[in-house]
Formats: structure tokens, sequence, C-alpha cells
């Protein structure tokens, strides 16, 4: 495709929304329009070899256009949004210098909010943090997300009851901080000149491209990755481990659920996780939301790009 150049691209262009939107083919087409780049804000695909469940776009579905922040981590590595917000602004930048125009891509709301938003993390304390972690093990997340419930009702309504990592974390900053949780949760105050476009589409069409994209995973081949993977660490990878798709076929390898089994967990869990994103991204104003229907999908990229120059010239 060649570049239009009738107006000046935004700074920054960030393209939301929940897993099997569109996310990723709309991003390549800004980017080739706009002479700009990609910059990956999916957090499972940070990970090395993570490609067929984590839908990584391949070389040729990339158009040509360069992608940043693609498998930077070993499985072994947890995630952390903060070494994130580093290497995501880094890469903005200099882009930015370039002349070049940032394209970012993902789900990961806290990833793209840690991109492009003022948000400072707390740091983290060793002897703290081992010891909730020790509580969680004995306890169970449970009782530490009453616990949580307790000390920032807020924070414990936006945190699931089984998710042990964020809990821990968040009852860690509470106590290293004297602050609530919540407290340190990202603003809608922006870093960058940004327009986020969100990808929109309906919960019974989503379903059905989500049950499909699984359908394509394990076709494709996702059963021999993760063996591989495990070879490699995934079990051991705090973060990694629990990726959608991953955490279910471990989990047969364990002979806690069979093959069958686990592939239909994945397409409910990865529902669920769809529903949360979508949640996540409508609470902020600042996004545009444009149908990726599949009745507009032919229209989707041109709305998109009206958008985006309609933003700068206003």
């Amino acid at each position: 495709m060649t570049v239009r150049s009738a107006a000046p691209a935004p700074r920054v262009i960030a393209v939301v929304g929940p897993t099997a939107a569109g996310k990723s083919d709309l991003g390549v087409f800004l980017a080739q329009q706009l002479g700009g780049e990609v910059v990956n804000a999916d957090s499972m695909q940070l990970y090395r070899g993570m490609d067929i469940g984590t839908a990584k776009l391949t070389l040729d579905e990339r158009g040509g256009i360069p992608h940043h922040l693609l498998d930077i981590w070993d499985v072994t590595e947890p995630a952390n949004v903060a070494s994130y917000q580093k290497l995501a602004r880094a890469e903005i930048d200099r882009l930015l210098a370039e002349g070049r125009t940032p394209v970012l891509v993902g789900g990961s709301g806290l990833y793209v909010r840690g991109a492009i938003d003022v948000l400072d993390f707390p740091g983290t304390d060793p002897e703290v943090r081992a010891r909730l972690e020790s509580e969680l093990e004995v306890r169970g997340p449970g009782a530490l997300h009453v616990q949580l419930a307790a000390a920032d009702p807020e924070a414990a309504r936006v945190i699931l009851p089984s998710n042990g990592r964020r809990i821990v974390r968040a009852l860690e900053v509470i106590e290293i901080t004297g602050r609530p949780f919540t407290a340190n949760l990202p603003t809608h105050e922006s870093v960058y000149d940004t327009v986020q476009i969100g990808v929109d589409v309906g919960r019974p069409e989503l379903d059905e491209r989500i049950a499909l994209r699984v359908d394509r995973m394990w076709e494709a081949g996702l059963i021999e990755e993760v063996r591989a993977l495990e070879e490699s660490g995934l079990r051991e990878g705090r973060t990694a481990s629990r990726a959608l798709g991953y955490q279910q076929i471990l989990a047969a390898f364990a002979g806690e659920c069979t093959e069958d089994e686990a592939r239909a967990e994945t397409v409910r869990a990865t529902k669920r996780f769809a529903r949360r994103q979508d949640s996540w991204f409508r609470r902020d104003p600042r996004v545009h939301w444009l149908s990726g229907a599949v009745e507009h999908r032919e229209e989707l990229p041109h709305q998109a790009l009206a958008l985006v120059e309609r933003a700068v010239t206003a």
C-alpha cells in the first residue's frame, strides 16, 4: 500500500479492544498508510516461542511493517509492567524522533495505559512479597481476597478472587505505600498525544471468532508448541504458564484433564477474558469505538484512518 500524507499523523495511535476483534490487521494497515511502525502491547506476545497460542502475526502477515517488543522475554521470566513501560516508551520516543508514527496494538489494558498514560509503579519489597506469597500458598487466594476487600474494597472489586498473583501485588503495594492499591492505578492523563481506536465486535460474533480461532490454533500445532516450551521451562514461568491455551494444555499434560477438555476450557476462558478486556477499555472515555463486525470488515480500516486524520486536523 502507498503511504498517505494528506494530513499529519498524530503522535501515537493505539488500537485496542478484546481478543479476536481484528486489532493486529488494523494496526498493520494504519502503519502502512501513515508511515508508522507497530509497538506490541499484548503481554503474552512479549514471550519468545509463544506464537500460535497468542495469535502472533507471521512475517508475511506483518506486511513489511516493523513490529517492536515481540519475543523479548524467556517464558521463565515473570511479566513486569514497569519494565514494559520503559521499553515501550523508548520505542515510542525513538519512532517519534525519526518522524515515524508509533502504532500501539494490543489488548493488555494495563500495558497500554503504562505505555501512554501517567503511571508510576510502586517498588517491591522482597520480604513483604515472600511473606504474602507464603500466605497465598497456605491460605489460598480467597482468604487473601477477603483481606484485600477490607483494606481496599475498590481493588477487591476489580481483581478476581482467583487471581492470587494480582491480590498479592495489591496487598504488597498497600503495605509498602500505606495507600490503597487503587490510588496507584492509572488516570486518564496522557503522556503523549494519542488517538485510541477500539475495535468493537458484538458478543455472539466475537464468541464465534474465539471458538474458530482456538480450533485453528489446535490445528496449527499449539499442543506441540506447548510441549516444546515446557522443555524450556514454561511450567516454571509464573506468568507465561497462565496464558490462555498454554495453561489448559499444561493441565492436560499433567493428567488433570483430557486434551479435548483443555480445548473446550480454552474457548470458555478466552470468552471470559474478552469480556474483561472489553469492560476495561469501555471505562476509558478517550477510546473511539469502531465496528469490527464482519459486515463492516471492508469499512473498518478506512473509518479508522478517517478518524485518525480527523483527530489531527480538529
